[in-house]
């Protein structure tokens, strides 16, 4: 057998292991119809991207920028702070 012989014989292995296992799956209930969510006045609110992590090495007082890059990384600057950039942490 050639190299893609061996590499086709792969492929097909692998889809029929997957075809095997998703036969051999519980059916997933769906759900009939969307429910309504709670009224707002019941709801708790939950901690909102706007509010400051507090950290060991900032006080609870200090509010922060609170922007957050690509990555995941949020702006240490004060809230409303004048410069155009951020200062991630």
């Amino acid at each position: 057998m050639s190299k893609m012989d061996n590499l086709r014989a792969m492929r097909e292995a692998k889809y029929a292991e997957a075809q095997k296992r998703s036969s051999s799956a519980p059916a997933r209930p769906r759900a009939a119809a969307p429910v309504a969510p709670p009224a707002a006045a019941a709801r708790t609110p939950a901690r909102s991207a706007a509010q400051p992590e507090v950290g060991a090495d900032q006080p609870a007082t200090e509010e922060l920028c609170g922007h957050r890059n690509m990555s995941g990384r949020t702006c240490t600057r004060e809230q409303g702070h004048p410069q155009k950039s951020h200062r991630y942490s």
